[in-house]
């Protein structure tokens, strides 16, 4: 059967196809994997491939590179309009924001980094993306952002450090909207390198619970990312 699309680029997913339901907006599936109509046709974030599917420029989600990407693809259900706000704590140089950018064309994307390298990369991207914001800042002090930052409707953390449920936490606190959702990149490994990845993800996963967080969904992220747990929750509700 001959397929309606052109590729271009390096990455092709090799990985178990599973049945992703599409609830975003500019996301759509390419074969075994995700793709995002690109907000800016021709650029190129991370080399990821390019790919003409009924008349759109679509960027194939390297689940390998993202950790969104691999939540979506081991069934993990992301519904919203395209229009939220989002803090991104851990944003780097932007490969999963840049994703989120094609999606949330109508939001805006805080993203938040110490590193200053990484986010001159991001900063660069930014440039070309309107909906992107970057902050130099530790995420463990929201204070050193909180007049930068509003109320936001989405936060989205993926920074590996062996406090990161408190980082989230006390992020909640300060930015998310009650009632608003949390996505986690839990990394075991960062937290305890000695202890089992499973044990860790349940004591975490009490002490956000006992926070104010209401877990929504949770997947183990092998085989795209190893010792790796996405939390999906709502927060003060």
């Amino acid at each position: 059967m001959k397929r309606n699309f052109k590729r271009k680029g390096r990455f092709r997913g090799k990985h178990k196809k599973v049945d992703v339901k599409i609830k975003l907006p500019h996301l759509f599936r390419v074969g075994r994997d995700v793709a995002t109509e690109n907000l800016v046709p021709g650029q190129t974030v991370y080399r990821e491939l390019l790919v003409e599917k009924d008349g759109k420029q679509l960027r194939l989600w390297n689940p390998k590179r993202s950790k969104f990407a691999s939540a979506m693809l081991k069934g993990m259900v992301f519904d919203f309009s395209g229009d939220e706000s989002i803090l991104y704590l851990g944003v780097s140089s932007g490969t999963t924001a840049s994703h989120l950018s094609d999606i949330f064309r109508k939001g805006i994307i805080y993203g938040v980094d110490s590193a200053p390298r990484v986010l001159r990369e991001f900063a660069l991207l930014a440039r070309t993306r309107s909906n992107l914001i970057p902050i130099l800042a530790n995420a463990a002090k929201p204070e050193e952002y909180s007049f930068l930052v509003p109320k936001v409707d989405i936060l989205y953390q993926d920074v590996a450090q062996s406090n990161q449920s408190d980082i989230l936490i006390r992020n909640a606190k300060a930015f998310l909207k009650k009632g608003g959702i949390a996505v986690l990149m839990l990394k075991a490994r960062s937290i305890n390198v000695a202890e089992e990845p499973g044990k860790i993800f349940q004591q975490e996963q009490e002490k956000l619970m006992k926070a104010g967080f209401k877990i929504l969904d949770r997947r183990r992220l092998e085989p795209f990312q190893r010792d790796h747990l996405a939390f999906l929750m709502k927060w003060g509700e």
